[in-house]
């Protein structure tokens, strides 16, 4: 079994390798600052027009790379840049996050400073962005002469009207309901009678709303309609026939990634097996306690707690919180639990070195930012603080548990959440882009953790997902200073 594993996983990277590096071949890739905005050029060498590319919140620009090698196959020149508080930028971003001349104006200014450094003379500037960035380059374009076509993914800004902008393709995921709505509106404020897929004009005004098909929020970075769309709409306004093949860098980078998730299995057989590894399933009433009791007593113990000590959005409550929660678990799987072996070293480290160097760089090459810059280390050794003794507790109860109670366990800690946010709404509003990214971190470094646990102990595997934990926020959650 362990052999197939191997064999399979391998294969799946090696194809998924192949994939994503045939998507770079030809393409020289190269950085320069603007300022401190960190930029990325790709480019053929055939020196065509420019497009500026820019990512969504808590992104970064290896997030775009879908569609900036593409353009950059098909001759363009590509600039990529990470905004204030994301990626590798080493400001964070500052301002009033809900007025227009806050944060909204810093960014803009901060887009217009990296066209000016990467344009050509007069010649039009093509500009492509996701979720967030689609408002601030609808706004960045009205300030800037010169811009040529735009092409928005997931789209929103109600910066966009009837006259502006000129040239605007709108491509939103198939299973983005609210976001698929305005799309097909702003394609009517030009004709009202436009239809998906229905390029429409009006005097000097022409636009487009696309459906990228089986694609929500995320997905639609690497959909290959959505990019081969968006290749299109550029090359008719230069008047070009660039044709090349869209890679399926979507599945390939799922992929590698389930491939990594996988090798764990047999990498874990190399640790040396503890003798009380595994442990028993808690008893109904045990389980019942150490899932319900943090659950509901972490938000309430955590919310008179002021916070704002980390220059992360509401990244110093949820260690709060992941500190409470974990302290109360541990706690009670002391009193109530099985027995926890003690952790292994060496079984710490490899596993921490295993999600962090070799899932997290295969990440952070392909599909988004894993390496911490500037203040994020500090931020990651304080996330540490909360996320330790929480996947401490987390691996204690789910070791030797039944799926259903491994399951209702990781449901009650997105649950406890959730009353957080109720509690404060206004001020912990952003918790609820942590759950997607939580469950995806269950769903791999979880799975990681557990073959771990089963050979060398929950205690290792717990402590060491801690560590893998704290990184994975320190290093995605956008930076914010007030």
């Amino acid at each position: 079994m362990r052999a197939a594993i191997t064999i399979l996983a391998l294969v799946v990277a090696g194809w998924a390798i192949w994939v994503l590096e045939g998507a770079r071949t030809g393409i020289e890739i190269t950085s320069f600052p603007d300022g401190p905005t960190p930029i990325t050029r790709y480019s053929d060498g055939s020196e065509g027009p420019v497009v500026v590319v820019a990512h969504g919140f808590a992104g970064s620009q290896q997030m775009m790379q879908g569609y900036s090698l593409l353009l950059a196959q098909a001759g363009y020149t590509v600039f990529a840049f990470d905004f204030e508080g994301h990626g590798r930028h080493v400001l964070p971003m500052s301002g009033d996050v809900n007025a227009l001349d806050g944060t909204t104006r810093l960014l803009v200014e901060q887009t217009r400073s990296v066209i000016q450094t990467v344009r050509r003379g007069d010649a039009p500037v093509a500009l492509l962005g996701h979720s967030m960035a689609t408002d601030i380059l609808v706004r960045t374009a009205a300030e800037t002469p010169g811009i040529g076509p735009i092409v928005l993914l997931s789209a929103f800004s109600l910066a966009i009207d009837d006259t502006h902008p000129e040239n605007l393709l709108l491509i939103t995921g198939a299973w983005e309901p609210g976001l698929r709505e305005f799309a097909l509106e702003a394609a009517q404020m030009v004709d009202p009678s436009a239809e998906y897929g229905e390029r429409v004009t009006a005097g000097n005004v022409t636009r487009m709303a696309l459906l990228a098909p089986a694609a929500e929020h995320v997905s639609i970075l690497h959909s290959r309609a959505g990019r081969a769309a968006a290749l299109d709409w550029i090359n008719d306004f230069h008047g070009t026939e660039a044709d090349v093949p869209v890679p399926q860098t979507g599945w390939a980078l799922l992929g590698l990634l389930a491939a990594i998730t996988a090798l764990a299995y047999p990498f874990a057989a190399l640790l040396r097996k503890h003798p009380a590894a595994g442990g028993e399933p808690m008893r109904a009433r045990t389980f019942a306690a150490v899932t319900l009791v943090p659950m509901i007593a972490a938000p309430l113990l955590a919310a008179p707690i002021e916070t704002g000590f980390l220059p992360v959005l509401v990244a110093d409550y949820l260690a709060l919180h992941l500190l409470i929660y974990g302290v109360l678990q541990i706690g009670l799987m002391w009193r109530l639990g099985p027995r926890l072996p003690g952790p292994s070293v060496w079984a710490v480290i490899a596993l921490a070195v295993y999600g962090i160097a070799v899932f997290g760089l295969a990440l952070d090459r392909y599909g988004a930012n894993f390496w911490p810059v500037g203040q994020r280390l500090w931020i990651i050794a304080a996330l540490a603080l909360g996320a330790i003794p929480f996947m401490l507790g987390d691996a204690w109860a789910a070791q030797g548990a039944p799926v259903w109670q491994r399951v209702l366990a990781r449901l009650a800690f997105l649950a406890s959440l959730g009353i957080a946010v109720a509690l404060n709404f206004e001020g912990l509003f952003f918790l609820l882009m942590i759950a997607p990214v939580i469950v995806l971190f269950w769903l791999t470094f979880g799975l990681m953790g557990r073959v771990v646990s089963q050979r060398a102990g929950a205690a290792s595997a717990g402590i060491a997902l801690g560590l893998v934990l704290a990184w994975a926020l320190g290093v995605s959650f956008p930076l914010f200073q007030a």
